[in-house]
């Protein structure tokens, strides 16, 4: 292809793809085969229905390549189906000998496997006598690909592969099996290879998109994952880094770089990498984060500078997802806080605590674990503010820290006192406060209201391993003597108020359940706990929407000066 031309589209068949000399290699950088029986058994369904069609076709997606030259490419996207379509190819040249070995048509049929070999599989160069592949995958994948599966060779071990070799041995397998359930491949060798000759390769077609240079293909790349195919921006971040790192640099980089996918998970790596470039840019937005990296990591020295910073965060942003980590064995006085932020479901602060965690001492980190806590509480859970603020505010302050602006919980505290949420509007916002308690909102509410009993009672009571169960005082389906207080048409607007929650034994809960208010009080004035004992000396004889609201207000006090910064 000219280099003048930067991309060029066109639709091919599959015969097309991979005929006239062509070979793809996959770089030694991309995800390892993956694809499983659900994607197999769609393939196949896919060919053997356009079998039965005399026109049939079937589209495969986009493929992406780089040209290196008219008949050497580099597969950006479409591995996963390049090297399944091989599979297939194999299968049915590994069937096609058997018939000829068990005597069918012995001459015709090694015909037929030599030849769907040499225009599917690969060929023997005329001056060398060497085989070349026409497909070559990445490092995990290659040495077995062509070492058993091209040459027809079982493994001796499959339980012993690696995941994705194994992958393609079950693949090859599942393909054999398909084919020896149809009674016509069993001994007709002019029909078996005709379901690639003709099906395969005439009737499957793709989208091919070549380009001349990386950055081009990861531009295409890029746009498709947008659209929906089945890429991950994790995919993508690796390919276009890796694809700018240099050659002596990468084996050690990639060793890296699968550490930091084991530690923070696969799927959290973009959000990995968003947070570290939050910590210097101002926005971030996910879907717009590919376009950041390739303007921001341009040379191998960037990259291999990138690598090394994501592997020193990585342990702290996987810690700072959840208090069972190992991280805080050392530190239990942090655990607590952790375990809150997990309960608030928040992760804008993540910036803020790379960088203090790399220039204060440990003091000062919980101490601004503490503070993120009470600010997050009462901005996104009480209040419940623009995040993308709290995310700029997050910004601001890893900057200060970084440069050495702020020098301690006391002065980051200041520069966040914009998006720390006064005492009286958070006693306001508190005082109308409704979360419902059931699904993955439940553990706050049990939260919220061990927190208020902790600070009613003056002992512990932890939302993790506390046995209360969360009661409503209305209940959630209440009966008709309920009515006059509480008319249908006002209940769901009420029932979820922190003000009708109470904490209450499980055997009490289960014995009162939909039960009327006077029955229920005999349950909470034999109640352990200092803030359900409460209801029955606030509210002796009824419970009203005025009862409700009044008892709200008396939480909504206790509310602000729990989740108060130490400095305010």
């Amino acid at each position: 292809m000219g280099r003048t031309t930067l991309l060029d589209t066109r639709t091919v068949n599959f015969q097309e793809l991979i005929g006239n000399g062509r070979a793809y290699f996959v770089p030694p950088y991309q995800r390892d085969y993956s694809w499983r029986q659900e994607q197999w058994e769609d393939l196949w369904n896919d060919v053997i229905e356009m079998r039965d069609s005399e026109d049939g076709r079937h589209y495969m997606g986009a493929l992406v390549v780089e040209a290196r030259s008219d008949r050497r490419f580099v597969v950006i996207d479409g591995q996963q189906r390049l090297a399944t379509l091989s599979v297939l190819s194999l299968a049915v040249i590994a069937a096609l000998r058997r018939l000829a070995d068990s005597g069918i048509e012995p001459e015709a049929n090694t015909a037929r496997a030599a030849e769907l070999r040499k225009r599917f599989i690969g060929e023997k160069d005329p001056a060398s006598l060497v085989e070349s592949s026409r497909l070559n995958l990445n490092e995990t994948d290659d040495g077995f690909y062509q070492d058993y599966l091209v040459q027809l060779r079982p493994p001796r071990n499959p339980r012993g592969l690696v995941r994705s070799n194994r992958l393609l041995w079950e693949c090859s397998s599942y393909f054999r099996q398909r084919l020896g359930a149809v009674e016509s491949f069993r001994r007709d060798g002019r029909a078996l290879a005709g379901l690639v000759s003709e099906v395969v390769a005439r009737r499957l077609t793709f989208i091919l998109i070549t380009v001349d240079d990386a950055l081009n293909a990861y531009t295409v790349f890029e746009t498709l994952n947008a659209r929906g195919l089945e890429l991950t921006t994790t995919d993508l971040l690796k390919n276009y880094l890796f694809a700018s790192a240099s050659s002596a640099d990468r084996p050690s980089l990639l060793r890296r770089w699968q550490r930091i996918a084991t530690t923070v998970g696969q799927e959290h790596v973009p959000d990995l990498l968003r947070y570290h470039m939050l910590c210097d840019e101002p926005k971030v937005r996910r879907r717009r984060l590919f376009k950041l990296v390739r303007r921001r990591y341009r040379s191998p020295r960037d990259v291999y500078d990138l690598i090394g910073i994501l592997e020193a965060r990585a342990e702290i942003f996987a810690a700072v997802r959840g208090p069972s980590h190992g991280y805080w064995v050392e530190n239990p006085a942090a655990r607590r806080y952790i375990a809150e932020l997990k309960i608030f479901r928040v992760t804008q602060m993540m910036p803020l605590l790379f960088v203090v965690r790399e220039e204060w001492p440990e003091s000062d980190f919980v101490r601004t674990l503490k503070l993120v806590c009470a600010l997050a509480f009462r901005y996104t859970v009480v209040s419940r503010l623009n995040p993308n603020h709290l995310e700029s505010a997050y910004h601001r302050a890893s900057r200060a820290v970084k440069e050495g602006a702020v020098g301690g919980p006391r002065e980051l505290f200041e520069l966040l006192r914009p998006v720390y949420v006064a005492d009286e509007r958070m006693a306001t916002d508190f005082s109308f406060l409704a979360i419902p308690s059931r699904g993955p909102r439940k553990k706050l509410v049990k939260y919220i209201l061990a927190r208020l009993e902790e600070d009613a009672s003056g002992r512990r009571c932890d939302p993790e391993t506390d046995p209360g169960t969360i009661e409503h005082i209305l209940p959630e389906n209440p009966g008709a003597e309920w009515e006059d207080e509480f008319p249908p048409g006002t209940r769901d607007a009420v029932v979820h108020r922190i003000g009708n929650l109470t904490l209450l034994e499980a055997s009490l809960n289960r014995d009162v359940g939909n039960a009327t208010y006077a029955e229920k009080t005999n349950a909470y004035a034999g109640s352990r706990y200092a803030l359900t004992g409460a209801i029955v000396e606030m509210a002796p004889e009824d419970w009203t929407p005025a009862r409700l609201e009044a008892r709200q207000r008396q939480l909504a006090i206790r509310a602000v000066h729990l989740w108060r910064s130490d400095f305010a």
